[in-house]
């Protein structure tokens, strides 16, 4: 069965680095998207990043942008989804999850999932925290 495991969070201080770890296993498709999302207390989960493997791009949320990173490694085993953290602010600040799901059909193409619900497999999520 599919199954993400996160790792890697923790309390920093302003400005520190953390570089989170998405284990996934289980997932056998080439067209998948996965991607780290962040729950901030009574708020809507948010997208921080994603890669669609399709064509390999990835992308940051605004919010974000040039201080996070997403990457990936690959085999016929596993992959490992990582989200590194740089210049860390306290409205940082969240429970960060990693997701994965299927390509979705659009009626004349295939793209990336619209809204969280959309992704099929999540873990169960580490605590990042930023004083």
């Amino acid at each position: 069965h599919v199954q993400l495991v996160e790792s890697g969070g923790g309390s920093v201080q302003e400005g520190q680095s953390l570089k989170l770890s998405c284990a996934i296993s289980g997932y056998a498709t080439s067209h998948y998207c996965i991607a780290w999302f962040r729950l901030f207390s009574g708020k809507e989960r948010e997208e921080v990043a994603h890669i669609y493997a399709r064509n390999g791009r990835s992308d940051v949320a605004d919010s974000v942008k040039g201080r996070f990173m997403i990457s990936q490694d690959r085999d016929d085993r596993k992959t490992s989804l990582y989200l590194q953290m740089h210049d860390l602010k306290p409205e940082d600040t969240a429970m960060y999850y990693c997701a994965a799901a299927n390509e979705v059909w659009y009626g004349d193409h295939w793209g990336l999932p619209n809204r969280p619900q959309d992704y099929t497999y999540w873990g169960q999520g580490t605590q990042v925290t930023v004083s």
